[in-house]
């Protein structure tokens, strides 16, 4: 897995989760409820390989878990904040997806709590570019292939090194830089996804960009990546 990086500032890390749980007690649909464009790409993509199965991890509010059960997939939503996990459990009780969608709150710096081979997908939407090291991201990459069944799909999105906010801000370690607001971004490289995914088949790294950052008026960069466990 490697050594951890004694620049990185763990204080810092720790504190974005208090900040997302004070932004969803705040806001009870702070991204609303229309799927982001990787959670289409990607239901599009299970349907085509009959994939049922789906792990989200970073889910949020559920905007995404909420339209992959609405999809027909069997959602697993991992979340690290009791308020995000709360209102996905709300909504799928008020839309009746509750036989469709499992929640669990959850720290994805933490062993993840399922067996082996268990899903047909992982799916995180901007999940990696939090204030993870590359230690932690490593880590995660080997927990999300070993709850991947054979041949499963593990699909994400993160801002890149080509993001008009990468290098801007404090530095806080490897690729993690603290911009506007004290929000802390890690942003990666082509390089960094290769490293971590070594243990996948690596299908895709397309770029894509999603909203503006108010204060430069451009978008955010971003990679969608889609990789692929051995087997089958």
């Amino acid at each position: 897995m490697g050594t951890e990086n004694p620049n990185v500032d763990h204080g810092k890390c720790d504190a974005q989760k208090e900040h997302w749980e004070s932004v969803y007690s705040s806001n009870t649909d702070k991204f609303g409820t229309t799927p982001s464009e990787p959670a289409k790409i990607t239901s599009t993509l299970l349907k085509k390989e009959s994939k049922t199965s789906l792990i989200e991890l970073g889910a949020g509010q559920g905007r995404d878990t909420l339209y992959f059960a609405r999809s027909g997939f069997n959602v697993t939503a991992l979340d690290y904040s009791h308020k995000g996990i709360e209102a996905i459990n709300i909504t799928a009780t008020d839309q009746c997806l509750d036989d469709s969608i499992q929640t669990v709150q959850q720290d994805v710096r933490e062993l993840l709590p399922f067996e082996n081979d268990s899903f047909d997908a992982c799916y995180s939407h901007m999940l990696y570019c939090m204030p993870l090291s590359k230690s932690e991201l490593s880590k995660l990459s080997s927990e999300i292939y070993r709850i991947l069944k054979p041949g499963g799909l593990n699909i994400f999105t993160t801002r890149n090194t080509k993001d008009p906010q990468y290098r801007t801000g404090l530095h806080r370690g490897e690729g993690l830089w603290e911009i506007d607001g004290g929000f802390i971004v890690h942003f990666l490289s082509k390089e960094d996804i290769s490293k971590l995914c070594e243990d996948f088949e690596i299908l895709q790294i397309d770029n894509f960009e999603e909203g503006m950052i108010p204060s430069l008026n451009e978008p955010k960069k971003l990679y969608i990546v889609v990789t692929r466990k051995p087997g089958l």
